[in-house]
């Protein structure tokens, strides 16, 4: 998923100058639009929700790029903006329609059958709805450990969270999708 050590360097260094940033700035979304736009997309499933929020990410990582001090990976930085960009988007449609984050998480599901973006079967629909009675740091785990297939130290520098933690909470969370999806 992370590009060598030593590109990334170079990407960084190329950020945070004055001469190639917008250069730099084309190859960044290049390499990392795609599978942020998964990580946004397996949080707030809609096809167009998801692009919004990846445009938002992308232009706070613009503003805020040269304020990196390279104390993570820088895709683990992409990765918390997009984490944290979700959770807002998330928050801020609940307050909207004056509901709950678990409610909203079940519409969300409800919603994706007509979403003509979601190419799932049945089972893959029983497993959103599944997801989405999770609470939202064990959706968060879930989905990057079973979609993206994230180490737990790559989750662990992303969510800056314990990988016992991650791993404790990964397990309860598929305990709970398996007792799901025998009783439904």
């Amino acid at each position: 998923m992370s590009i060598h050590h030593d590109e990334e360097k170079r990407l960084l260094a190329s950020l945070q100058s004055d001469k190639d940033v917008n250069a730099a700035f084309s190859k960044l979304v290049s390499l990392y639009k795609r599978p942020l736009y998964w990580h946004v997309r397996n949080m707030v499933k809609n096809h167009k929700d998801t692009d919004d929020v990846l445009q938002n990410v992308f232009i706070k990582v613009y503003r805020n790029i040269k304020k990196f001090k390279g104390e993570s990976k820088l895709y683990s930085w992409l990765y918390r903006i997009a984490t944290n960009e979700s959770i807002t988007f998330l928050n801020k449609k609940a307050r909207k329609y004056n509901i709950s984050d678990s409610e909203l998480s079940l519409r969300i599901v409800e919603n994706l059958e007509a979403d003509v973006f979601f190419e799932g079967d049945e089972i893959q629909l029983k497993l959103q709805m599944a997801i989405a009675t999770l609470p939202t740091k064990q959706q968060q785990v879930f989905n990057m450990r079973y979609f993206q297939e994230l180490k737990y130290k790559e989750m662990s520098e992303i969510l800056e969270t314990s990988e016992g933690a991650l791993k404790a909470s990964y397990h309860l969370a598929t305990k709970k999708i398996e007792e799901f999806i025998k009783h439904k």
